[in-house]
């Protein structure tokens, strides 16, 4: 496997004994986890009407994106909520 440089240099400082265990990260792994599955849970439904035009262009960012259209639109929704959405 080839490295990059800074690749290359994680590794000498990893196999030179540089880096130790953080202990207590399981209890902050999974309180992570709880306050993620808290945010992301799906428990209601919405319908809205949008034209066929703007939910063609939906799912297609969300097929370049990777995601199922209906995911893509709920994460907008979040961030728009949430105030992390901006204008470009």
């Amino acid at each position: 496997m080839k490295l990059d440089g800074e690749e290359r240099k994680i590794l000498e400082s990893v196999e030179r004994g540089e880096w130790r265990s953080v202990k207590g990260v399981k209890g902050d792994v999974d309180r992570y986890s709880r306050y993620a599955r808290a945010t992301f849970r799906k428990d209601r439904r919405l319908n809205i009407r949008i034209s066929s035009r703007d939910l063609e262009a939906i799912q297609k960012r969300a097929l370049e994106e990777g995601l199922p259209y209906q995911t893509l639109i709920s994460s907008l929704l979040h961030k728009y909520a949430s105030g992390r959405l901006r204008e470009a």
